[in-house]
């Protein structure tokens, strides 16, 4: 491994690899915004401690969709099964959330996040099951520090919405990825990133070709156009398997229990958040290595 130290944390974690990140601006303006939402509590940081191993297995045996979390974070079930002993990858998804899921299903998991607040949420889930896991402090756009060739799956939650180039991202991940292993990735749809509420109705705020959001609470957020996702993937060797409307395969939010203007109703009145599973090839196409 390569620009990196390692700290010991403790029985239940293999190792915490603190990756020394050199941060462009708006990297720092997000760690900025994500340390800060785990100082406030917001629900993304909130470890889930309150799983229970036979539901999660109904879960993804499709028995029951009863397990007390929001589905739409880990959808889809069948990515779920079968991870046993597999190495997974949680990118830029700390939060002690899907680690938890993924670690109580028996897989061996590894999260990546540049949020040192994520992180110690993912190991208080670590510590309050008694489960190992590995820690990874770095900028998901620079995965040097691992192994390449590694990992059965890499799960990316809602977070490539702050960069502002996804192939960076996917660059990396193919690298990661074991041939046969699988990427799930998480998406805006690129018009709906120009809707917002105006305290009456959901309406186009900017224009199609502005590509970055500059929220008030100092965050920044990039539209990501669908030939740039798509071809991104293509273009690293990806298989895509399949694309998955989150309104419809995740959580339902009913709008009548959501006020107007909120993320939740936002989500359930607009939609425009999909999911695509892709695969890397268990052959080398030809002319690639």
């Amino acid at each position: 491994m390569r620009n990196s130290w390692f700290l010991s944390i403790g029985f239940h974690s293999r190792q915490r690899i603190l990756e020394k990140m050199k941060l462009d601006k708006i990297a720092k303006a997000n760690k900025s915004l994500w340390e800060n939402e785990v100082r406030l509590g917001c629900g993304y940081t909130v470890p889930w401690l309150h799983l229970d191993r036979s539901a999660l297995k109904r879960y993804v045996s499709g028995q029951s969709n009863n397990i007390n979390i929001p589905l739409d974070t880990i959808y889809p079930a069948k990515l779920l099964k079968n991870v046993e002993n597999k190495r997974v990858l949680c990118l830029a998804s700390g939060g002690g959330q899907q680690s938890a899921v993924f670690s109580l299903l028996g897989a061996q998991v590894t999260v990546v996040d540049f949020c040192s607040g994520q992180l110690e949420g993912d190991q208080k889930a670590a510590d309050f099951y008694g489960y190992e896991i590995n820690l990874v402090e770095a900028d998901m756009r620079d995965l040097s520090c691992m192994q390449s060739d590694f990992y059965d799956l890499v799960f990316q939650a809602e977070s490539l919405c702050y960069i502002p180039h996804v192939k960076e991202v996917f660059s990396q991940v193919s690298s990661l990825l074991k041939r046969g292993g699988r990427y799930r990735s998480a998406f805006h749809d690129p018009v709906a990133f120009s809707l917002e509420w105006d305290g009456v109705r959901y309406g186009l705020n900017r224009g199609y070709r502005q590509r970055e959001l500059y929220r008030e609470d100092g965050g920044v957020e990039f539209r990501h156009r669908l030939d740039e996702i798509f071809n991104g993937l293509l273009d690293e060797g990806f298989l895509i398997e399949c694309v998955l409307d989150r309104s419809v395969h995740g959580q339902k939010e009913a709008e009548k229990e959501t006020e107007p203007g909120t993320w939740n109703h936002e989500k359930s009145f607009v939609g425009g958040e999909f999911v695509i599973i892709s695969m890397k090839p268990s052959a080398s196409p030809a002319g690639k290595r």
